[in-house]
């Protein structure tokens, strides 16, 4: 799934957090991120989120209902 616009990051880790399965984040090398790990996190603001907000990245969500939460997220984020 790739997303855009991320103003919010912390909301966004919110968001993760609530999840139950797996949730990473692809980067361009095909690397993945645990982006419930706090660890990944900090590595991941630090090396991809250097700006105030994300303009888009590739996630992969294991469980289906945890896209919906951040699909619901992210509809949050756009108003």
């Amino acid at each position: 799934m790739k997303i855009f616009g991320i103003h919010n990051i912390k909301s966004f880790y919110q968001a993760v957090e609530e999840c139950r399965g797996k949730v990473e984040i692809v980067t361009e090398a095909g690397d993945r991120l645990n982006l419930k790990s706090k660890l990944c996190q900090y590595v991941a603001m630090s090396e991809i989120f250097k700006d105030a907000s994300i303009g888009s990245i590739e996630i992969e969500i294991e469980d289906p209902s945890d896209k919906m939460k951040i699909l619901s997220f992210l509809m949050t984020e756009a108003d």
